[in-house]
Parts: C-alpha cells; sequence; structure tokens
C-alpha cells in the first residue's frame, strides 16, 4: 500500500498541513492543491505541467 502524499516543507498530508500554500510555478493562490511530488500547483500550471494530485484526501 502507497503512503500518502505529504508537504515536502512541513511532512504532513494535505488536509492537515498549515504551510502557505500558493503555487509552485506561478505564485497564485487560487485552488492550489498538493500534487504527487509534494508540491502545491493551481489548476492552470497543474495541467500544462501534467501534474496529478495526490490522493492524500480520506487517507
Amino acid at each position: 500500500m502507497q503512503a500518502p502524499t505529504v508537504c515536502m516543507q512541513c511532512d504532513l498530508p494535505e488536509e492537515r498541513c498549515t504551510c502557505e500554500r500558493y503555487c509552485t510555478i506561478c505564485k497564485g493562490q487560487h485552488d492550489v492543491r498538493l500534487c504527487m511530488d509534494g508540491l502545491y500547483y493551481c489548476p492552470d500550471c497543474r495541467e500544462a505541467c501534467d501534474v496529478s494530485l495526490a490522493s492524500s484526501r480520506g487517507h
């Protein structure tokens, strides 16, 4: 079973992370979500970089 993806800064899953959340690429703060690489991305940058959302919700 795969461990949940965690934030690169605090090593916590998205639902417990208290870090300031902003997109790694554009620094935007609208609808940023934790992705599989442990970094936060906005929807446009997730799509442009083809980065998948972390599947940590509900774990």
